[in-house]
C-alpha cells in the first residue's frame, strides 16, 4: 500500500510504473495530507488490514509492506512522522524538495542545493509539456541512471553525515519494490 501526500502526480507515476512494469503488486493509494496525518493513515489503514486478516484467518489480506510518500517542503512535525513510520512498520519515501525531484534523476545528477520551482521548471526542460503529470514512458527508459543517482545521492549525504537533506529522495527504492514483482507472463 502507499499513502502519498500528492493527489495527482504520485499517485499516476506509481499506477503507471505498476502497469508498465507489470508488477504483481496491488496498489492501494491514498493521498493528500501532511506527512503525520499520512503516517496516521497508513497505520490505521495497516491495522485495519491486518484485522481483517485475523478475522478471516487469510494472510492474503494484511499489506506485506506500507509506504508513506511526501515531501519535506516547510511541513511541521516530520520528526514524528518519522518516528512514528518506523515504530509502526511503515517504509517511508521522502523527497527533498519535492517528488518530482526522483524525476530530474532520470537526466542529470544534482547534489547543490534546489528549490521546488527550479526542479519543476528544469522537469519541463527534459519533458516538454509537464505540468503535474510524469511521462513514465520517458521515464522508463532512463531508469538505471536515476536509480543509481539516488543510492549515489544517499551514500553521500550519509557520508557527510547529512541524511535526508535537500536535495535528497528515496523513491528509487520504492520504484525498485515495484518493478522487482513482474508478472511471470
Amino acid at each position: 500500500m502507499i499513502v502519498c501526500e500528492g493527489t495527482v502526480t504520485e499517485p499516476r507515476y506509481f499506477r503507471a510504473a505498476r502497469h508498465a512494469e507489470r508488477s504483481l503488486i496491488v496498489l492501494q493509494i491514498e493521498s493528500g495530507g501532511t506527512p503525520k496525518t499520512l503516517v496516521e493513515r497508513a497505520v490505521e489503514l495497516k491495522e485495519q488490514a491486518e484485522k481483517k486478516a485475523r478475522k478471516l484467518k487469510d494472510d492474503n489480506e494484511r499489506f506485506e509492506e506500507v509506504w508513506c510518500v511526501f515531501d519535506i517542503d516547510e511541513h511541521p512535525l516530520v520528526p514524528n512522522a518519522k518516528q512514528q513510520a518506523l515504530a509502526n512498520g511503515i517504509q517511508l519515501a521522502i523527497s527533498n524538495p519535492c517528488f518530482e525531484f526522483w524525476a530530474l534523476l532520470h537526466f542529470q545528477d544534482q547534489r547543490a542545493h534546489i528549490d521546488r520551482t527550479k526542479v519543476q521548471r528544469l522537469c519541463r526542460d527534459h519533458m516538454p509539456g509537464y505540468e503535474k503529470e510524469l511521462d513514465y514512458e520517458i521515464l522508463r527508459s532512463k531508469y538505471s541512471d536515476a536509480r543509481q543517482r539516488g543510492d549515489d545521492l544517499v551514500k553521500w549525504h550519509d557520508s557527510r553525515g547529512t541524511t535526508g537533506a535537500n536535495p535528497s529522495t528515496m523513491v528509487h527504492r520504492l520504484a525498485e519494490r515495484i518493478r522487482a514483482h513482474p508478472t511471470p507472463y
